[in-house]
């Protein structure tokens, strides 16, 4: 509901407040975490187990519930634990053909500032481009993990070093931005002399909230801190307004989030957008300005393939190869009758 609207103004009322949007799904109040989880990142595990990059990320004004949806709370799990069940869940199917190595890594943008949440001291870390043009965090943890409740238990860890304080819409406000990076390599258990690696990277992404400084009654630190989040969130949205309207140039460079959201906006990665909107009247600009982005990055085009890296064996493990391939045809001589007296030959 618009504060500002003029309940007698009865000629341009439904002109100039009745705006219609169409989403790929829309959710009432009552739906449950695993409604949301569903309907929109479930289909990206068996993705990233194949090799390609997916993206989710909540986006909406502060107190609009973004947290709660990522990560949930006590006996109701949000999109970041079910998803890396799944995810576990569906390696463990394949473990006959395939073999895993799981890493993870979580990280905050606190004013501007990327900082690490698993390693031993929440320093300051560098972004830099990789030699395909990719952003990469310089000195970032990741951690070798085995089982969805491992990851839960580092997640856990790392969202008590998070930057959260309370404001007057808020009492548990995140004042930054939360990015959980998730690597899964997958190889074929079947020896070959040329392996193939696939290499699929998941990020789960709990931006902070927009906000104004009259609702919140910021001040001081508090204020600052709602300025640099602000000022990342414009620049999202000015890459977004860009990208949808056919702009040859997108300024990624205006802050550490659109540098890190580079890929999941235009390159190679599958992306959900959860928007979050609130009913109060004092979050009314900052919901229509969410309906409005989230309507714009539907628009939104990536160029998605796996990715696949062949890696020669060393001469040992070509014969580690070619003794197990041979100890198999022998097996399979043996199951055919060929072994015994019908001229069995050594295969070499």
């Amino acid at each position: 509901m618009d504060p500002n609207r003029d309940s007698d103004d009865i000629l341009r009322a439904k002109r100039s407040h009745d705006h219609s949007y169409m989403f790929d799904v829309a959710f009432s109040q009552r739906a449950t975490q695993r409604d949301v989880y569903q309907r929109t990142s479930q289909g990206l595990v068996s993705k990233v187990i194949r090799g390609y990059n997916a993206t989710v990320f909540a986006y909406g004004p502060t107190g609009a519930g973004k947290t709660y949806t990522m990560l949930g709370k006590t006996g109701e799990p949000g999109i970041m634990a079910l998803t890396l069940s799944d995810l576990f869940a569906k390696m463990e199917q394949n473990q006959a053909t395939s073999r895993y190595r799981v890493t993870m890594a979580y990280l905050e943008i606190y004013n501007e500032m990327v900082r690490n949440l698993l390693g031993p001291s929440v320093g300051i870390l560098d972004l830099r481009e990789d030699a395909h043009g990719a952003t990469v965090v310089s000195g970032l943890t990741e951690v070798e993990v085995h089982d969805s409740d491992e990851v839960m238990d580092l997640l856990t860890r790392g969202n008590l070093r998070r930057t959260c304080e309370p404001t007057a819409v808020n009492k548990t406000s995140s004042r930054s931005h939360a990015v959980l990076k998730v690597t899964v390599e997958q190889q074929s258990r079947v020896l070959n002399m040329c392996q193939k690696i696939r290499t699929g990277v998941l990020f789960m992404i709990d931006l902070a909230g927009s906000e104004r400084a009259a609702n919140t009654r910021n001040r001081g630190l508090r204020m600052k801190e709602g300025a640099h989040i602000n000022r990342s969130l414009l620049a999202l949205a000015n890459c977004i307004n860009t990208l949808s309207s056919g702009g040859q140039y997108v300024n990624y460079r205006d802050s550490k989030l659109t540098r890190l959201l580079k890929d999941a906006l235009s390159g190679n990665s599958f992306t959900v957008m959860i928007a979050h909107i609130s009913p109060a009247s004092s979050c009314y600009e900052e919901s229509k300005n969410t309906l409005k982005y989230a309507d714009r990055v539907k628009h939104l085009k990536t160029k998605v393939s796996s990715n696949v890296v062949e890696v020669d064996q060393h001469v040992s493990e070509y014969q580690a190869c070619m003794e197990s391939m041979r100890t198999r045809i022998l097996e399979l001589e043996g199951h055919a009758g060929v072994a015994g007296g019908r001229g069995r030959q050594s295969v070499y």
